[in-house]
């Protein structure tokens, strides 16, 4: 009998702190954000579940798409306050040893040359264990904070993030590996020049010189992870991605998702089967049913309804506010990929699931929304056998290739603790998941 493919696993921690997840019971418990103290406990955790990466998504705006204010985000903690992770990551490796961890940052408003040279020194600090989630933002309130009036046209961010990812690629092999001898007697840094290159880039949104002035890192290059679904992020992820983050489809969606990965991929020259998709879900692993059922049920009273309309705003890039009593989400969909938000987001799912040309009244849209906003629609409860069955089935009919990302865990380290020693186990019992790191690097961890 071949032996089972493995799962991977990652956590997925960005909103731990974040629209009302810290006043959940379990969760950041006698401490207040950033208490590094609690990232450091998260890190343990993970490691000693042999996680294979602990995972920040990011955003550099407080929301105000909502009213056109961000007083009400302001208000209830709606998508801030966030710090950049790049200190915590590096406080995290120091008590670890092989846990991965993944960094944010928007190919469309940073600068390749900062974040290429970046990521080396992480995956340095790290001793190899850095990936880069490079994201094209759709969130209006981090476009204004990097001098943009409106948001970059959607397939325009796409074409950046790709020119973004090869300057980067360029960068991290403008330094041969072997080009650093160090030597005491002779005074030698390098020896042969030559194995340091410019990498002189003009492209239509870069001009970079090169060569990136680090010495090469553990990995060489980061674990590349991207997470596009439309058709164009599909294929930006195809060209990217070591490993593609994706939402939680039906197993239908997920090998049509799956197949149409597969195409890109191989249209791109790459193969297939050396990338991976973490499928992202919310659990909850009880020791009863009815135990995760009702820790399930706490998320829908985790922000109140006037949080609501602020945390999808943001996230769809699209106001909100001004929604008539009753309208069609088909026409809604169009308007707000007009505004260059996401084509393929909240509005658009939601549109899917009801069929047709749906008409949806006001106050259903915002009932929808808010199992949206506190990820109730996207989390599965249940014993930890019965999650290890759906995890299992769910694996295979995304392609066997990757495997889960637990995202936004309602209360850390509370279910974070409840995966590591009651799922995990159960993994582990049938020849799912690992019971040790075998790599040296994320890439090989997660390669296993």
């Amino acid at each position: 009998m071949a032996e089972k493919k493995k799962i991977h696993l990652a956590f997925d921690i960005s909103y731990t702190h974040l629209d009302g997840r810290w006043r959940m019971p379990g969760s950041w418990t006698g401490r207040i954000y950033p208490d590094l103290d609690v990232y450091e406990e998260i890190a343990r955790i993970s490691e000693r579940g042999c996680i294979d990466m602990l995972f920040f998504g990011d955003g550099t705006g407080i929301p105000a798409t909502w009213g056109n204010s961000r007083d009400e985000a302001v208000r209830w903690g709606i998508g801030w306050p966030r710090h950049d992770m790049s200190p915590v990551i590096t406080a995290m490796s120091r008590v670890t040893k092989h846990v991965g961890f993944g960094l944010t940052y928007a190919s469309t408003f940073m600068h390749p040359f900062y974040v290429a040279r970046l990521f080396n020194s992480l995956d340095h600090v790290t001793n190899g264990r850095i990936a880069f989630n490079v994201i094209a933002s759709s969130r209006g309130a981090d476009a204004a904070n990097y001098g943009f009036d409106e948001l970059m046209e959607h397939g325009l961010r796409y074409e950046r993030m790709e020119e973004f990812i090869d300057v980067c690629r360029a960068l991290w092999d403008s330094v041969e590996p072997d080009a650093f001898v160090w030597d005491r007697e002779s005074g030698l840094v390098v020896a042969d020049p030559a194995k340091v290159r410019a990498i002189d880039h003009a492209g239509k949104f870069f001009k970079v010189r090169g060569p990136l002035n680090c010495v090469p890192s553990p990995q060489r290059h980061p674990i590349l992870i991207q997470a596009g679904s439309s058709p164009r992020g599909i294929k930006a992820s195809a060209y990217i991605s070591d490993h593609v983050f994706a939402r939680w489809p039906s197993k239908e969606g997920k090998a049509k998702h799956r197949a149409q990965l597969d195409k890109e991929i191989v249209a791109a020259g790459r193969d297939p089967s050396k990338i991976g998709i973490l499928w992202g879900c919310g659990l909850i692993v009880g020791e009863t049913k009815a135990e995760a059922e009702a820790r399930r049920e706490q998320l829908l009273t985790m922000i109140p309804e006037k949080a609501v309309g602020p945390y999808l705003s943001h996230n769809s890039g699209y106001d909100f506010s001004k929604l008539p009593e009753r309208f069609s989400l088909t026409e809604l969909n169009a308007e707000i990929t007009k505004k260059n938000a996401s084509p393929v987001g909240f509005v658009y799912k939601l549109a899917q699931t009801l069929g047709g040309n749906a008409e949806i009244s006001r106050k259903d849209f915002f009932e929808h929304a808010l199992r949206t906003a506190t990820n109730y629609d996207r989390t599965y409860a249940d014993t930890p056998a019965k999650l290890a069955d759906m995890l299992e089935e769910e694996f295979e009919a995304g392609g066997s290739r990757g495997g889960f990302m637990v995202v936004h865990p309602q209360a850390v380290p509370r279910e974070l603790l409840n995966v590591v020693d009651l799922l995990v186990p159960e993994l582990q019992r049938r020849g799912r998941f690992r019971k040790s790191y075998e790599g040296k690097t994320l890439r090989d961890n997660l390669a296993e």
